[in-house]
Parts: C-alpha cells; sequence; structure tokens
C-alpha cells in the first residue's frame, strides 16, 4: 500500500484562495463596525457615559451581531462540532481583540490628553483596526477550524481493496460443497 500527499499549493495559490474569505470577513466585520460605532455614539453623546465605557458596551453588542455573521455565513462550512468550545474561543479572541481597541482608545485618552469626541473616534478607528487583524487571524486559525480535507485514494489501492472484498469470504459463512 503506498501513500501520496497532494503538492502544496503555492504562495500565490493561498492567497487568492484567502481572498473571498477576506472580503465577506470585511462584510460582516463592517455590519460589526456600523453597530459598534453607533452605539459607541450613543453611549458617548446621548447617555453621556465615558468614553471607555462606552466603547466596552459598543464592542460587546458589535461582538454579538458579528458571532451570527461569521457562523451561519462567513464560516457557516466550518467545523461546528463543538459549539462550547467555538463560542468560548470566539468570546476569548473577542475580549481580547476589545482590549487591544479599548487599550489605544485609553492610552489616547489618558496619555496623550485627545479629549474631543472626534479625537476619540479617531483614536477608536485605530483601535479597531488592530483589534480586527488580530480577530481575522485568530478566528479562522482556532475558532473556526477549517474541516480537513478529503484526499481521493489511489486507483490501484480502490482496485486491490474491491478485489479483496469481492473475493474472500466471511469467516463466519459456511462453504458448501
Amino acid at each position: 500500500m503506498t501513500i501520496t500527499t497532494a503538492p502544496k499549493p503555492s504562495l500565490t495559490q493561498r492567497l487568492q484562495g484567502i481572498s473571498g474569505e477576506m472580503i465577506k470577513f470585511g462584510v460582516v466585520g463592517l455590519s460589526g463596525v456600523a453597530v459598534n460605532f453607533v452605539v459607541f455614539w450613543i453611549c458617548i453623546n446621548g447617555l453621556g457615559l465615558a468614553s471607555l465605557r462606552s466603547n466596552i458596551a459598543a464592542t460587546l453588542i458589535a461582538i454579538a451581531t458579528n458571532y451570527l455573521g461569521y457562523r451561519y455565513w462567513l464560516y457557516r462550512d466550518r467545523d461546528a462540532a463543538s459549539r462550547k468550545r467555538e463560542i468560548t474561543l470566539f468570546l476569548l479572541f473577542s475580549g481580547i481583540g476589545m482590549l487591544i481597541e479599548t487599550g489605544i482608545l485609553g492610552f489616547s485618552v489618558y496619555v496623550l490628553g485627545l479629549t474631543t469626541h472626534p479625537e476619540q473616534l479617531a483614536a477608536k478607528v485605530v483601535g479597531l483596526g488592530a483589534g480586527t487583524v488580530f480577530r481575522f487571524i485568530s478566528y479562522r486559525t482556532w475558532v473556526f477550524k477549517a474541516l480537513p480535507e478529503l484526499t481521493e485514494p489511489e486507483p490501484a489501492v480502490v482496485t486491490e481493496a474491491e478485489r479483496l472484498l469481492t473475493t474472500e469470504q466471511p469467516a463466519y459463512v459456511e462453504q458448501r460443497s
């Protein structure tokens, strides 16, 4: 019996394969960004919450909406055998992304002294960009794992297996003379 391995795709082929995924990730992400910014703006202007609290509330709501888009649209063909594991990892990596975003916003407000709403919004954009790169890499690598690709067996192996199945009799069947 021989085992063959398929040649690995080139870097160009891998980048072409990931481009469609990146576009869909961007669509879901942009809808999450819209939710995030609308909630952030309402919290900071309408409710008068501090910028960090507003950011956390907005990001948590966006995380919930993004999960639905990622699970049921972008990564619907990925392994979903363990939803508990998937949701746990999604929340963990989303939380780290939120810390990246909030950390950049907090740094701009409390260290750089950028306290006007437009300045805070700009810092939020920078933080959101950094958090998005982290989330994309972690979601596709650990959260929404790709199903393993099935490889076609060699024709010789299939022929040999079929020959064995048709010529051998099970041990429990009595031979009649």
